[in-house]
């Protein structure tokens, strides 16, 4: 049992306490926020807000160059999604519904660019030389398309999550972010439970904000 518990914590024995309590919080805050998107609740911005906020602070000391943009890149698209989840166009609030052709390939090349850039982040700052960088790329890429997908209220988003969130359990491990691999863990059955619970809402004859 302890030595479980030493595998999974042992790392944290060289944090400073500032920073322990900011990753738990941004966890906490973190799950609050896929849980209000599970329920279609517009609670999910501002509760993720502060949860990258903390991370993108966090993500810079580990050198997760990639998904610290992420997290700069959800600051910026919770603002925009909670502009859309709220605004009114003919007098109707946008509903959840399915990505057309248009959207699909808004979705490629939102893909395209995030690897791009995110490579050009590491190579910048010369940190383009271990097999975490190049899974990070890959996860930046899936959480940009997911967050602008989520923004947009559209139910693939909850695809790109769970794919995302696989990939990052033994990602964040691995670095040492036990608490937050703990978190995608945990995302990922969120994640799945929004999918089927998004899926029922656009069933629906009629949808509610």
């Amino acid at each position: 049992m302890y030595q479980i518990f030493d595998l999974l914590f042992e790392q944290y024995s060289q944090y400073q306490t500032i920073d322990i309590v900011l990753e738990i919080t941004a966890v906490v805050f973190g799950l609050l926020s896929v849980w209000f998107s599970k329920n279609n609740n517009i609670l999910v911005f501002p509760t993720g807000m502060i949860s990258t906020f903390i991370f993108i602070y966090l993500l810079y000391k580990s050198v997760l160059l990639g998904d610290m943009m992420i997290n700069a890149y959800y600051f910026i698209m919770s603002i925009y999604g909670w502009y859309v989840w709220t605004r009114e166009e003919n007098n109707s609030i946008t509903l959840i519904s399915r990505i057309n052709s248009k959207e699909k390939n808004i979705c490629i090349l939102i893909f395209i660019f995030s690897l791009i850039f995110v490579y050009s982040i590491y190579v910048y700052f010369d940190k383009w030389n271990s097999l975490t960088a190049y899974i990070d790329n890959l996860t930046t890429a899936i959480f940009f398309v997911g967050m602008w997908l989520m923004a947009k209220r559209k139910i693939e988003n909850w695809i790109f999550w769970i794919i995302g969130d696989i990939i990052s359990v033994p990602l964040y491990f691995y670095k040492g972010l036990t608490f937050t691999s703990l978190q995608y863990l945990i995302f990922t059955f969120i994640a799945i439970a929004g999918y089927y619970s998004w899926k029922k809402i656009l069933n629906k004859p009629l949808q509610t904000a």
